[in-house]
Formats: C-alpha cells, sequence, structure tokens
C-alpha cells in the first residue's frame, strides 16, 4: 500500500506515527522479555510446582476419604439388610 503525501509536513507526521509505533513495539518486546524471565526463575518454578502438588495431594486425599465412605456404605446396606 502506497500513500501519496502532498506535503513534507505529511510525510514527517506519518514518520513521528510510525516511530512511536516501533517505541510502543520495542517496549512491549521488553516487557514480555521481563515477564518470560521470571517465569523461568527457579523460585517462581518451585512456587509453581508446588501448587500443582498440593493440588494433587488434596486430589488424591478426597479420593481416598471418598473411597473409603463408599466402603463404609456398602457395609452399612450390607448390616441393615442382614
Amino acid at each position: 500500500m502506497q500513500n501519496r503525501y502532498s506535503s513534507f509536513s505529511e510525510i514527517d507526521e506519518r514518520l513521528k506515527i510510525l516511530n512511536l509505533q516501533r517505541q510502543v513495539y520495542k517496549e512491549s518486546i521488553k516487557l514480555n522479555l521481563n515477564r518470560a524471565k521470571t517465569d523461568i526463575y527457579p523460585t517462581a518454578l518451585l512456587s509453581n510446582a508446588k501448587g500443582m502438588f498440593q493440588k494433587m495431594i488434596l486430589t488424591f486425599l478426597i479420593k481416598k476419604v471418598s473411597d473409603v465412605v463408599r466402603v463404609f456404605r456398602k457395609r452399612e446396606r450390607v448390616e441393615f439388610l442382614e
């Protein structure tokens, strides 16, 4: 897409806009790079692993408790029917 300019002031204006866009993109890249660095930092990885481990343990415990409750209910039904 080619733009047609009628004056140098229009060209200067467009160049200023493009320069500002370039600066915004540059800062965006810096921000994303810093976020990636902090996400990869060992303490961040450990805290993420810790949270995942806690969820796994909680899920395991809930499943075991529900299994025990299920067995207990079956025993009550058998005793009730006898």
